[in-house]
């Protein structure tokens, strides 16, 4: 079932690429949502209704939870939900960069058993099925062998180095950002970075993906305060996520603040 679910998946997100490729970011009509919640382009929407009408169709009994669909409590009700992020980074996609993706996710009981980013731009294909090793266009995926988080290499936003964040002297990272959190996730899977932060509350469909992504390839994952990463709650916001090799994991765990210290 999980092959089936993985390659569900890999055909849908090559089919929003198709449908995402249609439209130029910088002339796409684009509105702002509610209470800062950031911009959505007619492409997000159009990407969001194909992969609700045809994920839903090829499992009816699935829960559904996604970035650009009124949220509800009924999907609770379900032991299997897709968790979607139809455009990831779309104010990258407005600027017409290549680093937007599309981020698919199946969980199981909290736990994500199938998952894909796909950047349609960059003919990157990251994928995962639980179990079965994380690939990038059918290569496996290997996090990095670093074992210092000092001098590391971390995809991590300025914020989440206040001193306030930190037990003591923010470390010394070699620091990286990417707009997309999936592509995030999946450059450290890919071993391209050592690690990566974010403390803030943080929307399920940013890193349900790359969650499976990272841990299948031997990546530690958490929230912020060093617990495991659990999908489709009541509120779909988890306290920020550390990703990283065991080794560094546990070293910037150990050295964050135990407080929320982002907001």
């Amino acid at each position: 079932m999980q092959a089936a679910n993985l390659q569900l998946l890999i055909d849908a997100a090559q089919e929003a690429g198709e449908i995402a490729k249609r439209y130029d970011g910088r002339q796409a009509k684009t509105w702002h949502k509610p209470e800062g919640a950031g911009p959505v382009t007619e492409a997000d929407l159009a990407v969001n209704d194909m992969l609700e009408r045809e994920l839903r169709a090829a499992r009816p009994n699935f829960g559904w939870l996604s970035e650009e669909s009124l949220d509800g409590s009924d999907r609770l009700k379900n032991n299997h939900v897709f968790i979607i992020d139809p455009i990831d980074g779309t104010r990258s996609f407005i600027e017409g960069s290549d680093t937007w993706a599309h981020s698919l996710a199946i969980a199981e009981a909290g736990e994500v058993t199938a998952a894909v980013i796909y950047l349609p731009r960059r003919n990157r294909l990251y994928v995962a099925a639980k179990g079965q090793g994380a690939m990038l266009n059918a290569e496996p995926l290997q996090v990095s062998n670093n074992a210092m988080m000092q001098g590391a290499d971390v995809l991590v936003a300025r914020p989440a180095m206040d001193a306030a964040v930190w037990k003591e002297t923010p470390p010394d990272f070699k620091r990286g950002y990417r707009p997309s959190l999936a592509y995030r996730t999946a450059l450290v899977a890919q071993g391209r970075f050592d690690a990566m932060l974010t403390l803030r509350p943080t929307w399920e469909w940013d890193i349900a993906a790359g969650d499976l992504i990272l841990r299948e390839a031997g990546a530690a994952t958490s929230d912020r305060h060093g617990a495991p990463l659990i999908f489709n709650n009541a509120d779909p916001r988890l306290a920020g996520i550390v990703a990283a090799n065991p080794k560094i994991h546990a070293q910037i765990c150990d050295a964050l603040a135990p407080h929320d210290g982002v907001r």
